[in-house]
């Protein structure tokens, strides 16, 4: 996550040089270890020849970042990118922008032009920008309750940055979350989008994936505009899914299985 500086300060603003300058030093750190791995490639390939692709698809990729340009940039095939992503580097990695505000600038965005230009820069390599005053992010925290959800509503938005920030690492990640409910308790479970429920419930035991039978089902909006979960059931929202059902983000699940 990049943290862009505070127009509200007298430190001369420059969103898209600061950024760069991360990026460099990124970039860097990453070319020194693509190097090693070319070199451990090149020495391995002289007992296997199967190597020498390893060798050659790094080297292009140093090439790139010696160039300047960040790893998650590079143009390549799917099986040469999954080589690549097995070097965990820095700059391969997905960005989201904190564009720090001042009061005025958090609540004129159109017409915050370095906001703008971190915007420009997010929509152009795919990357998330968010918005955020710490100024005000410190006030939110100091509230509670219905003072806190006043406050938001004054600034016109619903969550506040933090809130907002977690929503944006989870869809960049390509993250969801469920919860199951009981008697004692209801806890939220992370999981992959596009997960399936026998999997979703090794989040919790591999004997319940193992003897997983159904999944019983409500949606979290649903329960909340019923009330309670047994009311839910009782107006016929609760759905019995199987092996094949994709959990979907707020899922409220019940598992039956047999082990």
């Amino acid at each position: 996550m990049h943290v862009v500086a505070d127009a509200g300060t007298n430190v001369p603003v420059d969103p898209l040089g600061d950024i760069e300058t991360i990026d460099l030093e990124l970039i860097m750190a990453d070319l020194e270890m693509v190097n090693r791995r070319v070199e451990k490639a090149q020495k391995a390939a002289k007992g296997d020849r199967k190597f020498l692709h390893e060798a050659e698809v790094f080297k292009a990729l140093a090439e790139h970042l010696n160039a300047g340009k960040s790893a998650r940039t590079y143009q390549c095939d799917d099986d040469d990118m999954a080589l690549i992503e097995t070097s965990d580097l820095l700059s391969l990695k997905p960005i989201i922008y904190a564009a720090n505000t001042d009061e005025d600038g958090f609540a004129n965005l159109d017409k915050n032009r370095y906001y703008q230009q971190v915007k420009t820069l997010a929509e152009r390599e795919g990357a998330q920008v968010l918005p955020i005053c710490a100024k005000l992010e410190q006030d939110i925290a100091e509230l509670e309750g219905e003072e806190r959800q006043m406050f938001l509503e004054e600034l016109g938005v619903e969550e506040s940055g933090l809130d907002r920030l977690i929503k944006c690492s989870y869809t960049l990640l390509g993250l969801i979350s469920f919860l199951t409910y009981g008697k004692d308790e209801c806890r939220a479970w992370t999981v992959r989008k596009g997960t399936k429920a026998p999997r979703a419930a090794g989040k919790i035991h591999t004997d319940i994936e193992r003897g997983f039978i159904r999944a019983e089902v409500i949606a979290y909006e649903d329960m909340m505009k019923c009330g309670s979960v047994n009311a839910a059931k009782e107006k016929g929202l609760l759905r019995s899914e199987g092996k094949e059902y994709v959990v979907q983000d707020g899922d409220m699940i019940y598992f039956r299985f047999n082990v």
